[in-house]
């Protein structure tokens, strides 16, 4: 029989604190970026310059009329995902909780059945990124390009960037599918889904 002392089993509350951290430490520059592109199109959406003749100086930042109810639609989506993937981050915690529970002998805590609460926040988030290809689309037919001037290409990275950043977001999340389907140990997956949530 192995011997388990505490020193010989795994810190996952220590492991958890370390993933938050390096989590942290590695969305420190998105949002960085996130800021700076703000400021910039903050400033830049004021700025003045002067007109073909050099008389006057004119606004030459143009106005984007935005699909409302596509953007709405998408962060309702955006909302639901936060939802289920906090409901996945509950439901491996309590799983983890239960798991010493579940290895005594004759314990049984009957047949549970679990929602695919993971699954549902991939597909919620793949459904956001389609929903923002869409909103690329409704811009184009209306004649706000990309290589259109300042304003557009703005809205264009802008929307991108915060494209790319969920498509990080996905990528973790099937991780935590990969995680879920090698069996790895339910602490371990529960570091991933805390991370990943």
């Amino acid at each position: 029989m192995p011997d388990f002392t505490p020193d010989s089993m795994p810190n996952y509350g220590e492991r958890l604190r370390r993933a938050r951290l390096g989590l942290a430490v590695a969305l420190t520059p998105v949002f960085m970026l996130f800021i700076s592109f703000t400021a910039v199109y903050l400033v830049r959406r004021g700025f003045l310059s002067l007109d073909l003749s050099g008389t006057a100086y004119v606004r030459a930042w143009a106005p984007v009329e935005l699909p409302w109810m596509l953007l709405l639609a998408n962060t309702a989506v955006l909302i639901a995902s936060s939802v289920t993937i906090d409901l996945a981050r509950r439901d491996i915690t309590r799983r983890a909780a239960l798991a010493p529970v579940q290895s005594i002998p004759g314990i049984s805590l009957g047949d549970e059945h679990h929602f695919p609460w993971l699954g549902v926040t991939t597909v919620l988030g793949l459904l956001f990124l389609g929903g923002q290809l869409l909103v690329w689309s409704k811009l184009s037919a209306a004649g706000f390009h990309l290589a259109g001037g300042t304003s557009s290409s703005f809205v264009y990275i802008l929307t991108a960037m915060h494209g790319l950043h969920l498509s990080g977001g996905v990528l973790a999340l099937l991780c935590a599918h990969i995680a879920a389907v090698l069996h790895r140990p339910i602490e371990t997956r529960r570091i991933v889904v805390d991370i990943t949530s």
